[in-house]
């Protein structure tokens, strides 16, 4: 139910409830909201990631051997990279995926089987758990099914007696490395002192509250603060819960933490120094090990170095212990800051696996201002503003902004028209199925809250406090059973979550007021990414086909004062090809033009201009989408 507010006034009490009572649904405005007997629209039980399992399995089933089944199964049928799921085998299952089919992380080649008899000494298995992890029977271990929850079946795979002689060797090796860590880990985390476990376990939990789902693993361990059964601290259980695996380790003696409890710690902490809270996510769905962290800072390392090669290399560290791997980590964070102010850094997402990798995007080549020669014919079109690239349209528009604020085209404001005419450009552009660009609906009243520092009044704001104007491509109805009306209803649900999400990211740039910290809020997103495949794990995605973006968050100043993620444009494709780096490059200068508008219209609120962002609700989605349908 949406609650009344100040947008109301005018209202009594009584019609301001009764409004909120109502649908808000494009297709059911005005009627009684949760009235209908059952969903207007059903999604099947398991789409998304279970039905992208299945398929998976079913696929490794007919593989024509055991090599290419596994290679099935660590992509996912292709759709995530070999290497995360290399990454997230446990210590046995790392040693028996080298021996029986060649497959290891540490050097991605295919090293030849070991050489024996064709007699079977052991009747292994493989098979794919509903985390999308490759499972391994070893010698040591029971059958899968006893204690792991899996999509299907099992693979038999026979082992040699040359087969255990080379598992017994790797599996010396691994578990030999595995356990020196931990010990260094202890030692590290002893030599931090009571305060400094403490403060690593503060720290740790306000990041597992502040950041998107995460699944982690630590030997048989697994972490995570998504959905089901969390065991850190996120959207089920409160900062301090008994659950949560790291509350629980505050005061306990450090000889009784498990080693997995002590590698989550170290692990995470060495990630958190390297580039702040961000950077868990690109360790999703991966073992928790010195060694993996320690190829994730190297690959940074490489990736600054080759950007910078102006500045000092940042030097490989000299061994993989807690100390060496801490000094690297925080020489990455510096060189971060001066790689940020030259270069642009994105992310990739790979959707089954929520697995994030940071990227330094290279030059602007001709995709890209191809695409932005396009899009500025277009907002030349439309908008009163001169110039060739965005940032000439974004000079002529500081030259003259006092236009923002008074009515333009069929709107009530020339930057709600600036919001929809690019984002509707952008759709068309770009090859998108929906566009979109959010923000805040008043800045009166934020740059009036702002001034009076009230930061309470701020976190108390609602969700229709704020907009999102998304704009499906004109033939988006053909992925919705030809149904305009459904694509209305689909472009409103993509339009509330995008205000749940602008409502979500800016409590993070106020002052760190007791209401504030109580809020729930996430770190707000500092650099665009990419998305692939992200139909999977996220309801409304899967309901609205979700499958590539290209999202590019911006900050925009008010009062002098930069709140990053204030703004954002998102492009959808639910399918056909993803986004590639040239399209993001494009996209985020064009949501730097809206950003740098939405400042504008910001600083014209601050000496006296009234201006109200009043399109872009759910009749405005109805009859922009729908028409009279």
């Amino acid at each position: 139910m949406t609650l009344p507010t100040e947008r109301d006034a005018g209202l009594t009490r009584k019609e301001a409830m009764a409004k909120a009572r109502r649908s808000r649904r494009p297709s059911r405005l005005g009627l009684p909201a949760g009235a209908t007997g059952r969903p207007d629209y059903r999604t099947a039980h398991d789409a998304g990631f279970p039905t992208l399992l299945k398929q998976t399995w079913r696929q490794a089933v007919q593989a024509p051997d055991l090599a290419s089944a596994v290679d099935v199964l660590l992509t996912l049928a292709g759709h995530v990279p070999a290497d995360i799921q290399l990454r997230a085998l446990s210590v046995e299952a790392e040693a028996a995926l080298k021996v029986v089919v060649g497959r290891s992380w540490r050097d991605d080649g295919r090293a030849p089987r070991g050489a024996g008899p064709d007699a079977t000494a052991f009747l292994g298995e493989i098979g794919l758990d509903t985390n999308g992890r490759i499972v391994v029977r070893t010698p040591s271990s029971g059958p899968l099914r006893a204690d792991t929850e899996l999509v299907d079946g099992v693979l038999r795979v026979p082992w040699s007696a040359a087969d255990l002689a080379a598992y017994r060797a790797e599996l010396a090796h691994t578990a030999r490395r595995w356990r020196t860590a931990v010990a260094d880990c202890r030692q590290w985390l002893l030599g931090a002192g009571d305060d400094g476990r403490e403060a690593m376990l503060a720290e740790l939990t306000e990041a597992a509250l502040r950041t998107a789902p995460f699944i982690l693993y630590a030997g048989e361990q697994r972490y995570t603060n998504f959905r089901g059964q969390n065991n850190l601290t996120g959207k089920t259980l409160r900062p301090g819960h008994p659950d949560c695996a790291l509350s629980s380790l505050s005061g306990v003696p450090l000889d009784l933490w498990s080693d997995s409890d002590v590698l989550l710690v170290v692990c995470l902490t060495l990630l958190v120094r390297s580039a702040g809270f961000a950077r868990i996510e690109e360790a999703n769905g991966t073992q928790l090990t010195l060694d993996h962290i320690a190829l994730l800072l190297d690959r940074t390392r490489c990736a600054y170095n080759a950007a910078r090669p102006d500045l000092p290399a940042v030097a490989a560290p000299a061994s993989h212990t807690v100390d060496a791997l801490d000094a690297l980590a925080g020489e990455l964070a510096a060189r971060r800051r001066k790689v940020m102010g030259s270069e642009q850094l994105y992310r990739e997402i790979h959707g089954p696996l929520m697995h994030k990798v940071e990227r330094v995007a290279g030059p602007v080549k001709d995709d890209a201002r191809r695409l932005e020669d396009e899009l500025c014919a277009r907002v030349r079109e439309r908008l009163p503003v001169t110039g060739g690239t965005l940032a000439a349209l974004t000079a002529d528009l500081e030259a003259s902004p006092e236009w923002l604020a008074g009515p333009h085209g069929s709107f009530a404001t020339g930057l709600e028209s600036l919001v929809y005419e690019s984002v509707r450009a952008a759709g068309v552009v770009f090859d998108a199925d929906f566009a979109m660009s959010r923000g805040m609906r008043s800045l009166p009243a934020l740059i009036g809250a702002l001034r009076a520092e009230e930061y309470a009044t701020i976190a108390g704001w609602e969700i229709p406090h704020f907009f999102c104007c998304v704009v499906p491509s004109p033939d988006a109805k053909r992925l919705f059973d030809g149904s305009a009306g459904r694509l209305a209803d689909t472009s409103w649900a993509i339009s509330s979550r995008m205000q749940y999400n602008s409502w979500h990211f800016l409590a993070a740039n106020l002052p760190k007021v007791p209401e504030i910290m109580a809020r729930d809020h996430f770190v707000p997103p500092a650099i665009p990414d990419i998305a692939y495949y992200s139909d999977q794990h996220h309801n409304g995605h899967v309901a609205a086909k979700v499958r590539f973006t290209v999202r590019s968050p911006q900050p925009v100043s008010v009062l002098g004062r930069d709140l990053n993620g204030f703004m954002d444009l998102r492009l959808l494709r639910c399918e056909g090809l993803p986004f590639d780096e040239q399209d993001l490059l494009a996209a985020h200068r064009t949501s730097a033009f809206i950003a740098r508008a939405t400042g504008l219209a910001a600083s014209l609120v601050a000496g006296g201009a009234g201006l109200e962002v009043t399109s872009f609700d759910s009749q405005w989605h109805w009859n922009t989408i729908a028409g009279t349908e």
